[in-house]
């Protein structure tokens, strides 16, 4: 399955294109999974939405991960708003962090734009492999 449906204008870029009715339909159940995922567990979307884009809808593997950011965005807005409504936010902590947050995020996206596509690819898998066995483990 592709994330486009076939057009006439090869030429389009792909945010013009038409979304084929199963693109759409794997993009708002797996946004609702990714959704509730981030809210439940306080995070973690972007790792969800990352192979939702890249093995599902065959996004490239850097345009998979900088698109996760912009997916995610909304819902750890949702997700904050309703923890800090719940009174269940530490908001010291959440200042300070906020700072290595924003540091991190634009070298990492300076980074992603460097690395080739396989660097990027293995870091990520890393990631996800070593948050697993520390998830289980520790």
């Amino acid at each position: 399955m592709g994330l486009f449906k076939n057009t006439k204008k090869d030429k389009k870029n792909d945010d013009q294109k038409i979304l084929s009715k199963e693109s759409r339909a794997l993009l708002v159940g797996g946004g609702f999974f990714i959704g509730f995922c981030g809210g439940f567990f306080g995070g973690g979307g972007g790792m969800l939405a990352v192979p939702l884009l890249n093995k599902g809808l065959k996004v490239k593997r850097k345009k998979s991960h900088a698109t996760a950011m912009l997916i995610i965005l909304p819902m750890s807005i949702a997700a904050a708003a309703t923890y800090l409504a719940k009174g269940l936010v530490e908001v010291r902590p959440t200042i300070f962090s906020a700072v290595g947050v924003l540091v991190g995020g634009i070298i990492g996206a300076l980074l992603l734009k460097k690395l080739n596509s396989f660097w990027v690819g293995l870091i990520f898998a890393l990631s996800m492999i070593g948050i697993g066995i520390k998830l289980i483990f520790f």
